[in-house]
């Protein structure tokens, strides 16, 4: 029924997370390149709250079925980081864009997780990929990860990701920005704990799950102290759905050193300001690295989490001595080791830190970004931007 509406050609509907998002991941970048190229586009951004803060420019819309219905078919562009919900359906001479929210990465997606990927995943993944018209991606890892992975055969812009553009070159500003805010001083490290995203479900109903951490932080911060020298902060980054559990953390001899992040939308921003980083498996370790700052993985629960997630990019196991490479059933063509060292417990957290190389991390990341034929020159977003005015 809303097709009876013409499409507007100067009209972006956004979303981000399916909603759960604002203002970031790709499309904030995009968006805001594209502001700056042509100031006379207009934006809607679906959100689920409301009250999420967007630039003047942009129009809050409810993420709901009619909204979609209404401002989808009216819009010529689409600029998403997730799926469309099953029974989207794209008009002839619209444009979709989806930059997907990571490019390398840790968890098996799509077809690769096997019984794990539902039929109904199946469904809404194809719905949504026969739509798009380009994905972005950054590597020639994506090229051989996402047919099956994203269960798409189409057109990919390999540009970079652009929310990575804001950790190309100086972060100074994000640096200054970050303990500003905090009221900590200029000189102050930090490192970001970001546990990954967990999801599964139960009786239909889709749940976000998390156990309490495990890794010692108190620990963690004399080890960096040690390594690196310096006043070090904690920067916990987990998933928003998350947040309010991880307001409950409470420990009286570092809570001053614990800064939580949680909530905000954007974590590049964020992730441009520190000093290091360490997940269990966000892909969000790839992007870090590319600042050339410390990444390390602690993940305590590698067996469970690969059995759950049905498989993993890299051949992760209880044996963090030895080399972690790809898993060549999903990148066949590549030859890769993980540069990060990998811990299971805080012991071995603290080894790596106490005996992290500088120089031979910088070789091990050298090496893994030729080998995935890396695209970063911090221009990623400008590159979206420019194929979108091109589209009339």
């Amino acid at each position: 029924m809303c097709r009876i509406f013409p499409i507007d050609k100067k009209l972006i509907s956004v979303c981000t997370f399916e909603g759960r998002g604002g203002f970031g991941c790709n499309p904030k970048y995009i968006v805001e390149a594209l502001h700056k190229l042509d100031s006379t586009y207009s934006y809607v951004w679906f959100v689920n709250d409301i009250n999420k803060e967007l630039p003047e420019y942009i129009k809050k819309v409810p993420n709901t079925v009619l909204s979609r219905a209404y401002w989808l078919s009216r819009s010529m562009v689409w600029i998403d980081n997730y799926r469309k919900p099953y029974g989207t359906k794209k008009r002839k001479g619209q444009l979709y864009i989806n930059t997907w929210h990571a490019t390398q990465g840790f968890k098996s997606i799509g077809l690769w997780r096997g019984k794990a990927f539902s039929t109904m995943a199946y469904l809404v993944s194809k719905n949504d990929s026969d739509m798009v018209d380009f994905f972005v991606t950054d590597s020639k890892w994506c090229d051989e990860v996402n047919p099956k992975g994203m269960v798409y055969d189409g057109n990919f812009l390999k540009v970079g990701a652009p929310r990575c553009d804001v950790l190309y070159g100086d972060r100074s500003k994000y640096k200054k920005t970050f303990r500003l805010k905090h009221k900590i001083s200029e000189d102050a490290k930090v490192v970001m704990y970001a546990p990954t995203f967990r999801e599964g479900s139960k009786n239909g109903k889709r749940l976000v799950f998390s156990e309490i951490w495990s890794i010692d932080f108190n620990r963690l911060i004399e080890n960096l102290k040690k390594r690196f020298g310096g006043e070090w902060y904690v920067c916990i980054r987990v998933h928003p759905q998350l947040a309010e559990a991880c307001k409950e953390y409470k420990n009286t001899d570092i809570q001053k050193y614990i800064l939580d992040e949680s909530k905000a939308d954007d974590m590049y921003e964020i992730l441009a300001a520190m000093d290091a980083y360490i997940t269990d498996y966000s892909s969000a370790a790839m992007d870090a690295s590319l600042t050339h700052m410390p990444v390390f993985m602690y993940a305590d629960d590698i067996v469970q989490y690969t059995k759950d997630r049905g498989s993993l990019l890299w051949n992760l196991s209880d044996d963090t001595s030895k080399p972690v490479t790809n898993n060549k059933k999903m990148t066949p063509n590549l030859d890769l080791i993980l540069p990060f060292s990998v811990s299971k417990d805080n012991d071995e957290l603290e080894r790596n830190i106490l005996n992290f190389n500088k120089k031979e991390y910088l070789d091990k990341i050298k090496k893994y970004e030729d080998g995935v034929e890396l695209v970063f020159n911090g221009d990623a977003s400008e590159k979206v931007a420019r194929e979108i005015v091109k589209f009339r």
